[in-house]
């Protein structure tokens, strides 16, 4: 019987193409035109801080700032605002990795929610001083919803990197 609710089973490395793809996905998803609907999460700074914590030594600022670029772009946005919010979003995720790494899911999605606030602020931010009115407060929604979809986001990322239960004594791994 088992009482906690953490797996006994092992993670792969990921795979780097796997990292990118999702990456890719997630900048997709940001490019659907969903309207102005207030609760769509940022995709991309979702899949970022997962792959930012999971992995702080091969995601960071760079592809950060690179995202943020093709974000930006993408939206029609002041040149740099999705980059500045992506470069400190990643900054901050790699700094806090370990720390959030120790934690279960559902905590750790407490921990991701301040940092999807900030991003969201720093945007705001940008656009308040490019001339546009601050949003309305239903803005910082989406980090919101972010948050909650920490766990199936981190369930459906990390699902090629288990290793199976029963393990064959004629494999290696």
């Amino acid at each position: 019987m088992q009482l906690s609710n953490r797996s006994n089973r092992l993670l792969r490395p990921p795979k780097p193409w796997f990292v990118y793809m999702s990456l890719f996905i997630g900048l997709l998803l940001n490019y659907v035109p969903f309207g102005r609907h207030p609760g769509i999460p940022d995709w991309t700074a979702l899949v970022l801080v997962f792959w930012c914590i999971r992995e702080p030594q091969y995601i960071g600022m760079g592809i950060g700032f690179f995202l943020g670029i093709l974000v930006d772009i993408g939206h029609g946005t002041p040149m740099g605002q999705y980059a500045l919010a992506y470069v400190v979003l990643a900054y901050i995720a790699n700094g806090l990795a370990r720390r959030v790494m120790w934690f279960p899911s559902l905590l750790q999605a407490l921990h991701v929610l301040p940092m999807l606030l900030v991003a969201q602020a720093l945007m705001a931010g940008v656009r308040v001083f490019a001339g546009e009115e601050f949003p309305e407060w239903n803005y910082f929604l989406s980090s919101i919803v972010g948050a909650a979809l920490w766990l199936p986001l981190t369930y459906l990322l990390l699902l090629p990197q288990f290793q199976p239960v029963d393990r064959d004594e004629n494999r290696p791994i």
